[in-house]
This record gives C-alpha cells, structure tokens and sequence, in this order.
C-alpha cells in the first residue's frame, strides 16, 4: 500500500470513530506517511487517541523543515509517563492545536488522613480514580476548600512506606523541627506526588533540541512527568496560546474521587541555552510543580584564574567555543567586563584543594556530587585579555543564554515557585498577569546553585499585574557563589515601568547590583497590613528590619519613584 493510499485509509477510519471515544492509533505513523508523501501542510482528523510511545517516546520528529501540523481537536492520551513529542534538529516547523494529556497521569492524588502530633510525618489514602504505581517524593498539599496550595514546599525523606490498602505514610527530613507559620497541612487535605508508569519512568511533555524558527499554536498540556515544554539549544521559538492549567473535571474523561490539583509535575515553559530566546506570547500556565518560565543558558566553574587563562570545571557540554563572548559571574567582587574566548584545551582532573573548597561553599547537592566524584571534565580557557577571577566565579558563553527572549501577555501563577525567572538580556517582560505565586513574580537573577547562567542587560519589564504574591513581587539581584550581593554592574540597563502589585508584601519590589536602573510610575500594594489577605500573608522574613516598599542596593540609578 503506498504512503498516500494508507494515510486516506487511515483518516477515514478514525473519522469514523466518535470523538468523545479515545482509541487506539498510530498518530506517528500518520503524520510519518505524510511527510514520505510530501506534504508540507499535514492535517490529522480530530479525535482523542492513545498512542503507546517507542524507545521512550510517544512522537519523534527529526530534521523535518518548512512543515505545518495542523492537530485542531486533536487529544494525544499518553499511556507511559514518559516524553510525549520531541522535535530534533527541526526548523521552520508549526505545530497548531494539539492536546495533550496522560492516562496514567504522572502524578497521583491522596487524602491526608492523620498527622503526626508535630506532624513530622503524614499519612494519606490514594483517592479513587489516581493510581500508585510507583511513587516519587515531590509533594504538594492542597486545601480542600480554595483548590490551592495549603502550604510552601518542604523537605521529606525520599521513601514512601505502604501501610495496605492504597495507604501510605511519609516523613519530614531529619533534623525537622515544627514551625506553626510553615507547617499547615492539615487532615482532609489534599496530597500530590509524583507517580511513574512503568517505574522510574519520566520525560518532559514536548521537548525541541537544536531547532529553529519553531512555532507551537493553541498547543494545550495537561499533564508532564517533569516540565511542559523543554527547549535546549534552540533559536528564536515562538509559543502563541499555548496552555498549561490543570483539567478541569467536567472534561477529564476518567471519573475521580476529588479533581486535579496540578497540572504539570515541573516547569511550564524551560529555555536552555538558547541562541535567540523564546517568544512566549498569549500563553497560559498555572498550577505546576515549579516555575511558569525558566529561561537560562550554563554556568563553567572557575577554580584557578592566571592573567588571561583560566582553569573551569564543566558538568556535561562545554558550552564555551573559540570566538564565543564569555560572560562572568564572580565568587566576589565586581563583574569583570566580557571578554571572547580564543582556546580551550583540556586539562587534569580535580585536586585535592579543588575538592575541599567544593564541599564547602552553597551549591545544589547533585552539582557538588558530580563535581567531587570526578564526572567533571576540566578545561584551560584562554581569553583575548587578562581577567582577575577568584576561586568559585563562574563563566558563560554569552551566545546561549536565551538573549532576545519576549514574554508577552501571558497568565501565569497558582505555583509554588517563581513565575517568569530571567537570566537572559536583550528582552522584554511586559503585559503579564502572574497570581498567587508563593515566591517571586518576575526574578532576574544568576544562579550559580544551578550553575544557570547569566547576569541580565537591557531588559523592559513593564506593565505587568501581580496579585498575592508572598515574596517581593519583582527582584532583580545578582549574588556571587558566596551568596552576598554583587556590586552595582552585575546587571545593567534595567527598566522596570507601569506594573501594578496588589496584595503583595513589602518590599514590592527588590533591586540589588545593577547600573543604570530605572523604577518609575509602578503601582504599589499599600502599607496598611489589612491590604494583605490572610491567606497570602507574607513568609518573607526581614528579622528586626521593617521593609520598606522598594529595597534598592548596590545600584547606580537614573530614576527611581513608585
């Protein structure tokens, strides 16, 4: 049967099925005959299908170019908590319309149904409809009554013990001690974690590798072992009306004892070393297991630093080539200006020094692991001049950290993180709606705990509007791998205008380490304590210090007033 024969075979035979019923259906197969065929513009028939995915995989597209897939009315029900759709080394490519979704979901639902007297530990009853086939510690607990998270995320022990009958118990870290503001949670709430099907499976929901000019179109993601959408070293993505949120009952097709409290198990939207950055624009993504919008390029470490060589440690791809511009973040002290990258030749392994300075400073525990334990491969950078770095500063290719990006009118929040985190330049934040997010709205920062880089540059955030969120609404800072504040010019060229914050508490907005910063005409929550809901009331602890409305540190400004 020939590729054109079989694909009106195909459509005639899911065009014959209801669409309320989900089937069975070899969508890559499909959409692959319409691409051996020739069709540039591939139209797959609405329907609600089951894909059963391949080497970990329910869809795989490489080096397709100058193609539209057009899945208006389309459901993908994927049945392993594994990758939904990947596009490799792909340009020019427009997917419009596509839902997805998955059955298993990659997460389950219980009911709190005791605590511990200092609630140390808690013990839930998985709620009909959820499964427990295998479960990973990344809790979140809900109230029953507001549908929203009940409390901020804490530290639990990585083992769930059965106790029969779809019924568990799980404790608090050692070393927890009970704080009456943090430690909410209560019986008859509702307790989400992370569930693989088969077992320690997982994935992101659409990732694009090595893409460019990609578009994706009123694309809906409901649920994702880890993030929804996942680019890496991409170039100028566009997301229009793309839609993260949690599945509203009426619509899920399988019938549970209590609704969805999450949508995603991580971040909605995840840009890694991005040539150009994505345009996220019109998009939707609330109630996620991390932040709305990452979007980032790689931090190098720095152990040595000789005129202009320097001695850095790379977790994975060196990301730095000959002729890139190299940004720094220094352990301490003033950012050195750029510099281009004329060598990179390798280098021994870790010394003994090297290691006990690594046990020692603030960093994520799996970067530190992977350091100590010799995974890291060392490089001798030289550069175009000199530069003074102490031990612990970090590099960057300035060429992929997402530069040119735009977030544009989108709606975001119900999280328990950060909502749009920036460490991009050349970009803009403007027009958002960000709710009831638990840590910052907007934050521009470096993290040298992640190795995540940059320091940003001419950014606009603008005209965005914040409600009830529990830290600083908007913060701009830049701190070194010794976690203090870096001097003014670690970012520059700042101008934050015409955002109004409501119900946030103070400072509202937070600036440290930048030159040439501009705050002005930004509507502010008021002073009066009563302006913040109890529910929303601020976790943001200052010690004897009472915050001010704007916190403003190691800046140079032009202008600065609400």
């Amino acid at each position: 049967m020939s590729a054109v024969v079989r694909l009106v075979a195909l459509a005639a035979l899911v065009l014959a099925v209801p669409l309320t019923q989900a089937q069975d259906f070899d969508l890559q197969g499909f959409i692959g005959d319409a691409i051996k065929a020739g069709s540039k513009r591939i139209v797959v028939p609405p329907g609600r299908y089951r894909v059963t995915p391949k080497n970990g995989r329910h869809l795989l597209f490489k080096d397709l170019a100058d193609t539209e897939i057009i899945a208006e009315g389309v459901e993908m029900v994927c049945t392993q908590t594994v990758q939904a759709m990947g596009f490799e080394h792909c340009r020019n490519v427009h997917l419009k319309g596509l839902t997805v979704d998955y059955n298993p979901l990659p997460f389950t639902e219980a009911r709190i149904t005791g605590l511990a007297p200092d609630k140390a530990w808690v013990e839930f009853e998985i709620i009909d409809g959820y499964a427990d086939t295998s479960l990973e510690e990344r809790i979140e607990i809900y109230d029953p009554a507001t549908r929203e998270l009940r409390r901020e995320t804490t530290g639990w022990v990585k083992d769930f013990e059965p106790l029969g009958h779809h019924r568990y118990r799980i404790a608090k870290r050692p070393g927890y001690r009970f704080n009456d503001k943090a430690d909410t949670e209560q019986v008859g709430d509702i307790l989400v974690t992370n569930n693989a099907s088969p077992a320690r499976a997982g994935g992101h929901a659409i990732t694009l590798s090595q893409c460019t000019a990609l578009t994706l179109e009123d694309v809906t993601v409901y649920a994702s072992p880890c993030f929804g959408f996942l680019e890496h070293q991409c170039d100028a993505t566009t997301y229009l009306r793309c839609r993260i949120d949690r599945r509203a009952a009426k619509d899920d097709p399988v019938k549970r004892g209590f609704d969805r409290m999450r949508s995603l198990d991580a971040d909605a939207f995840h840009s890694n070393e991005a040539a150009k950055g994505p345009a996220i624009v019109s998009c939707t993504a609330k109630f996620q297991g991390d932040d709305c919008v990452n979007i980032h390029g790689v931090y190098h470490l720095v152990t040595a630093s000789n005129g202009n060589t320097l001695r850095i440690a790379s977790l994975g791809r060196l990301t730095i080539e000959p002729g890139d511009p190299v940004e720094f973040l220094p352990f301490s002290g003033s950012r050195p200006p750029d510099a281009v990258a004329v060598k990179l030749e390798p280098d021994t392994g870790i010394t003994d020094e090297e290691k006990a300075f690594v046990r020692k400073i603030s960093l994520n525990e799996n970067n530190r692991k992977r350091l100590l334990d010799g995974e890291a491969r060392f490089y001798r950078l030289t550069l175009d001049h000199p530069v003074a770095l102490p031990m612990g500063s970090a590099v960057c290719s300035g060429r992929r950290v997402g530069n040119g990006f735009a977030v544009k009118g989108c709606d975001f929040g119900y999280n328990r993180s950060r909502g749009i985190l920036i460490k991009a330049s050349h970009g803009e934040v403007s027009g958002n709606t960000i709710t009831h997010g638990w840590m910052a709205a907007i934050l521009v920062a470096p993290e040298f705990w992640w190795f995540e880089a940059a320091s940003s540059s001419d950014l606009t955030i603008k005209d965005n509007v914040i409600d009830g969120c529990r830290r600083p609404a908007i913060e701009i800072i830049a701190q070194g791998g010794n976690n203090k504040p870096l001097p003014c010019g670690a970012h520059r060229d700042i101008r934050i205008t015409g955002n109004t914050l409501t119900h946030c508490p103070w400072p509202n907005i937070r600036v440290t380490s930048t030159a040439d910063l501009i705050v002005k005409d930004n509507h502010l929550t008021p002073s009066d304590p009563e302006a913040l809901v109890p529910p929303l009331e601020s976790r943001w602890n200052w010690g004897k210090d009472q915050p001010s409305a704007m916190s403003i540190l190691e800046c140079e400004i032009q202008a600065t007033k609400p």
